[in-house]
């Protein structure tokens, strides 16, 4: 393992960068990961006698009908929260236009670290993964590990590891490159990104 020195394209590294455009991309990155399953009992669905509390006139209190409306402590609650889904669409091209913006962000604050490749051996190991953080002298920063694929064992030995993400390219994302303060790609993860996003 050893870390290269490359020449970026500038058509994926080389992107002015709009706040807003990345900040369009994480708030529906975010509310595509919102479960929506809030719920309240409206006044039909509280579980009270239907019975009118008190005759309608001569008592000199309010006309209440049941227990169950919503201005009872118990009773059912008006407007409240009911399951939804918080997703919605947002067009490819912002997407991929914000993608290349966070990797150019990144590429500006020299936090993108290529390495020729990466490995812990047949096993996982969150030890060795440890030491290559260490040799790399990010063990204290948020890394963002890229591969080119899905590797099962580089994903569990840097999974217990508090600060640190594993991700192959295609779930490569704008919340996560944001989040991390150093980007660990391999070569191979370097040639990936530039099919998904250069042509």
């Amino acid at each position: 393992m050893k870390v290269l020195e490359v020449d970026l394209k500038p058509e994926v590294f080389g992107i002015e960068v709009k706040k807003h455009v990345l900040w369009e991309v994480v708030k529906w990155q975010l509310a595509s990961k919102r479960q929506g399953t809030h719920s309240t009992k409206t006044r039909g669905e509280v579980s009270y006698s239907g019975r009118k509390l008190l005759p309608q006139k001569g008592t000199g209190n309010a006309r209440h009908g049941d227990r169950g409306a919503n201005i009872f402590v118990g009773g059912g609650v008006a407007h409240g929260p009911k399951p939804r889904d918080y997703s919605y669409s947002l067009p490819k091209k912002v997407r991929r236009l914000a993608l290349k913006m966070a990797l150019s962000l990144k590429k500006e604050e020299n936090a993108l670290i290529v390495l020729d490749q990466l490995s812990v051996g047949e096993v996982p190991k969150t030890k060795k993964a440890l030491e290559i953080l260490k040799s790399l002298k990010v063990e204290d920063q948020r890394v963002l590990v890229v591969l080119p694929q899905k590797e099962e064992v580089l994903y569990k030995s840097f999974r217990n590891l508090p600060n640190v993400r594993v991700l192959p390219v295609e779930g490569l994302n704008v919340y996560d490159l944001l989040w991390a303060d150093r980007v660990v790609l391999t070569a191979g993860a370097l040639e990936k990104v530039y099919e998904r996003l250069a042509s």
